[in-house]
């Protein structure tokens, strides 16, 4: 795995589409300057790697767009330390950038066959995140509560056991609509029992598996 001038310089060309798109984050733009992405395609498809666009990566799963990455990254308000729990690990990148990012990231994957993969490659990379396999629709409430969470995937409606594991104060990014397209909501808990919702543009995710999700 070579990460050469020529796709650092790449990375500070995607990095330009991304402020054009309106990302404003230093941190979050940092990180995905250092995120080697090259790495989760074949060689085959290199060229693709820094385009701002998803891309199969099997399962029936993708790698998500690296504006998405950059949109929801930002207004997660990740800080240095922040416990972040990841639902839907997929190939691993947006874990990735949170790393970067100083986050003590927890990420779980439906799909076992993408968490074998993943549990091995990131390493390699040097990432490592706790990885987790089995139903994230409904968090992962042994090691809860988390400063903030993180939902990879699209969501029917917003799981009352993700609220409940997030800290006071904790953010919740998700995305909620049906199975074309998704409204990215943000979900602050002021206290036990009030939240404060706010909702951004539409996007396009991969269904979320699970009890709280779509189903299997």
């Amino acid at each position: 795995m070579e990460d050469s001038y020529k796709h650092r310089g790449m990375r500070r060309s995607l990095l330009k589409i991304l402020r054009g798109k309106g990302i404003t984050d230093e941190a979050v733009l940092a990180a995905i300057g250092k995120v080697p992405r090259h790495f989760f395609f074949d060689n085959a498809l290199l060229e693709h790697a820094y385009q701002d666009k998803a891309f199969p990566i099997g399962e029936g799963q993708t790698i998500s767009q690296p504006y998405t990455v950059a949109f929801q990254s930002e207004k997660l308000s990740v800080k240095e330390g922040s416990k972040v729990l990841e639902i839907g690990t997929g190939s691993g990148y947006q874990a990735c950038v949170l790393l970067e990012m100083g986050a003590n990231v927890y990420t779980i994957e439906y799909n076992k066959i993408l968490y074998e993969r993943t549990r091995k490659f990131l390493p390699k990379m040097g990432y490592r995140p706790h990885f987790f396999q089995g139903d994230g629709s409904k968090g992962l409430p042994r090691h809860a509560p988390f400063d903030r969470i993180i939902v990879t995937a699209g969501a029917p409606s917003v799981p009352d056991s993700l609220i409940r594991q997030l800290n006071i104060n904790g953010i919740l990014i998700i995305p909620v609509g049906n199975n074309e397209r998704q409204k990215m909501l943000r979900i602050t808990r002021i206290d036990e029992k009030k939240i404060k919702k706010e909702e951004f543009d539409f996007f396009s995710f991969v269904p979320l598996k699970g009890e709280e999700g779509w189903g299997r």
